[in-house]
């Protein structure tokens, strides 16, 4: 039989499997009776996991979300996928977020075992981001929740947005996604004003409370529409990969090869099918 801590630590790894265990089979699974398995989700309640329990002989045992987070156990596979995104996300152009993901990260490493910590250590030293042109303005992480959140829920956002000229202006959209592409944010979304599809930059919104009232979301433009003027400079193109429905600001994609200035040729790392998407607002 398991010592009462590290059967606690057991018990909490098979509840955060996200399922319904019954009381039966906990007990099955720890080598010890029901009752003993009842006082240990006690236990844990107590110190602050919120475990959900319905009676009946169909019911069981689940971990809930509760009001404070509590610690986490994961596996190995999961630590070090944890590790690396807290590294990536430290450069990811989001304000703060790059020295919490760097107090994350050291907290992790500090108890990583030897052999996890040298899969993170070779990953961080061996692996660099294309990252290209000047660092971006930082984007408010609250504002990128609250856009995450409308996009969601498909509330109409309402906000005030800079042009590249710094001038304002008010916007009323239906936002459909958030993009991030080389550590700049952007939001696609039907421009009410303008009746046709527009992406803008994070950084230069300031949404403008109250939202709503909560639209239909709009079918995805087809692959060849809308097309960008050809006087519209290339940083304000966006364009999609149809598989995925993603949109991205487009770029030319890296080669290896030389090319004249001016011309453009696909390489191997170019998706075939992109189109031109939707207009980035100026």
């Amino acid at each position: 039989m398991l010592e009462t801590s590290a059967r606690l630590l057991r018990l909490l790894s098979l509840l955060q499997a996200h399922r319904e265990w019954s009381g039966a089979e906990l007990a099955d699974r720890l080598g010890v009776t029901p009752r003993t398995v009842r006082r240990d989700v006690d236990r844990l309640r107590e110190l602050g996991y919120p475990v959900n329990a319905s009676p009946g002989t169909g019911g069981g045992y689940t971990l809930g979300a509760g009001a404070e987070l509590p610690p986490l156990l994961l596996d190995d596979d999961e630590a070090v996928a944890v590790a690396v995104g807290l590294r990536t996300a430290a450069g990811q152009g989001i304000e703060g977020i790059g020295e919490t993901s760097v107090r994350a990260l050291a907290k992790l490493e500090q108890v990583l075992p030897n052999r996890l910590r040298r899969r993170v250590g070779a990953l961080n030293a061996f692996t660099v981001p294309m990252l290209r042109g000047p660092q971006p303005a930082a984007v408010d992480p609250a504002v990128l929740t609250e856009l995450a959140g409308l996009c969601r829920d498909a509330e109409r956002l309402r906000f005030e947005y800079l042009d590249h000229e710094g001038a304002a202006t008010r916007r009323s959209v239906e936002p459909h996604r958030l993009v991030c592409t080389e550590r700049r944010w952007y939001l696609v979304a039907w421009d009410l004003d303008r009746d046709d599809w527009r992406t803008f930059r994070v950084d230069r919104i300031t949404p403008k409370p109250p939202h709503g009232p909560r639209f239909a979301p709009r079918t995805r433009p087809p692959r060849t529409w809308p097309r960008t003027s050809p006087k519209a400079s290339p940083r304000a193109r966006t364009s999609r990969t149809p598989q995925s429905g993603c949109w991205y600001p487009s770029r030319r994609p890296p080669s290896t090869s030389r090319r004249p200035p001016g011309r453009f040729r696909p390489t191997a790392t170019t998706p075939a099918s992109c189109a031109p998407g939707p207009r980035a607002s100026r």
